[in-house]
């Protein structure tokens, strides 16, 4: 304890200079250190300020020319895009002209059938494969032919009227998102140190986007792809729409032509049967005129034959009595031979009259079978007349090709 107590121990003078040496030493290289972190810092502190400054102009000019880009592509699509909406529009109403000749074909379709139909109702020899007939058969085929074609041209229509609205979606789809990236970048484009309210985003590394980044030539690719598919749809619409036009005045041509042409063949056909009706007319009047005095020529013969029996009678009863003479006076005089001579002239004058009473009866009944069978033609040519001159032609004359 004694030993605890002790005075510490004195320095001497040198030591006493030695330590104080020692910490002038210790913080002028302390203050040495100090003074060259320092400078070493504001050094550093101002390439930072530079580097940041630069890098900030860097992506803003980056930023910038991307914005350009952007509004590049964007006017590039929104310029297919109105295209593309425009020639859509031209083919829906395209379209639309395609259906209403599709149903215009309908009606004509069931007049011509209806005609056909009616005409199969014709009688005996006017039943015939005429040339109305043929004509209506190919004005059926054509009518089927063009509404074959209509279908198969708004089926066409259709599909690309379907292949113009998948391109017009992806150009918008294209547009959206182009839209989207512009406002993300003009808010890049204006964002500085001082803009409030900056926060790192979270997962915003490069490393973290790496996986769902696109190549500045893929992203060019991208709309490329979209602006000449797009492209090529119109020009496929453009060319289909040229098409149907032709087609539509080509067939509404055709329609028209077979139409007349028919309406043509059913009216001269009408004047034909009318002829022939007029002639068979006048064939009947003349055989009715024949029939009247084939009837005169008969009753003239039954007369005749009449007159002739008496003049026979009284010839036969004489010779009948003059046969009773006697003896000697049965002679065979003058007045004998006159009377076997009157006999034989009447009976050959009655035996040619009723031959010729007979031809003139096969010929008054031959001629009532003529006057049946005229006035049975008549008939039949009325009937035909009526289907062709009263049916058919009301039945198509309310039909007209329109060119839609």
């Amino acid at each position: 304890m004694s030993r605890l107590v002790e005075p510490s121990p004195k320095f001497l003078p040198h030591e006493w200079r030695h330590g104080n040496n020692v910490q002038y030493r210790n913080a002028e290289s302390e203050r040495a250190r100090s003074e060259r972190l320092t400078a070493e810092s504001e050094r550093l502190i101002e390439q930072c300020e530079k580097a940041t400054k630069r890098m900030q102009d860097e992506a803003s000019k980056r930023l910038e020319q991307r914005i350009h880009d952007i509004k590049y592509w964007k006017l590039e699509l929104d310029r297919k895009l109105d295209e593309v909406v425009r020639e859509t529009e031209n083919l829906i109403t395209c379209k639309s002209r395609v259906q209403r000749a599709l149903e215009s074909c309908s009606e004509p379709l069931r007049v011509t059938i209806q005609c056909l139909i009616e005409r199969e109702k014709r009688m005996g020899i006017d039943l015939v494969h005429d040339e109305v007939e043929q004509e209506l058969m190919k004005e059926r085929e054509v009518i089927e032919g063009v509404a074959s074609l209509l279908q198969r041209t708004l089926e066409q229509t259709n599909e690309q009227i379907r292949l113009n609205r998948s391109a017009k979606f992806y150009l918008e789809k294209d547009l959206q998102d182009k839209f989207k990236a512009e406002k993300i970048d003009d808010f890049c484009a204006i964002l500085t140190s001082t803009y409030p309210n900056t926060e790192g985003a979270a997962g915003g590394s490069a490393d973290s986007l790496a996986g769902n980044l696109v190549t500045p030539d893929e992203w060019e690719t991208f709309s490329d792809i979209n602006i000449l598919k797009a492209e090529k749809e119109r020009t496929n619409s453009a060319t289909l729409r040229s098409l149907v036009e032709n087609l539509l005045q080509q067939t509404a041509t055709d329609m028209s032509t077979q139409h007349k042409a028919t309406g043509a063949s059913l009216d001269m056909n009408v004047q034909t049967i009318k002829t022939a009706k007029a002639t068979l007319e006048d064939h009947l009047s003349k055989v009715l005129a024949e029939l009247a005095s084939q009837e005169r020529n008969v009753e003239a013969l039954r007369v005749a034959i009449a007159d002739k029996e008496g003049p026979l009678r009284v010839a036969q009863t004489r010779l009948s009595a003059r046969s009773l003479r006697p003896n000697v006076e049965l002679c065979h005089d003058s007045a004998q031979s006159q009377l076997l001579r009157e006999v034989q002239e009447l009976t050959h004058q009655i035996s040619s009259l009723r031959e010729a009473l007979g031809e003139a009866e096969i010929e008054l009944r031959a001629l009532a079978r003529r006057q049946l069978a005229l006035e049975e033609e008549i008939q039949s040519k009325g009937h035909a007349l009526y289907i062709d001159e009263v049916i058919c032609i009301q039945l198509r004359q309310p039909i007209a090709i329109h060119n839609f």
